[in-house]
């Protein structure tokens, strides 16, 4: 599936999912949930292998 192709079935725009692609933007919680449903996919198997950060310890 080509960007422009995934930006329209997310309603998202084109150059945004480029951004993102390219690392270049961070994801909103909706835009995420658009491209999950564009894609057919969870999350979780969305961000397969992608790295973790260690929690944080707050005082």
């Amino acid at each position: 599936m080509s960007q422009e192709e995934l930006a329209h079935v997310a309603a998202l725009d084109r150059s945004y999912v480029g951004r993102v692609e390219r690392g270049e933007h961070n994801l909103t919680v909706v835009s995420l949930i658009k491209l999950c449903r564009a894609l057919r996919c969870d999350i979780a198997t969305l961000g397969q292998g992608l790295p973790v950060g260690q929690p944080t310890v707050l005082d």
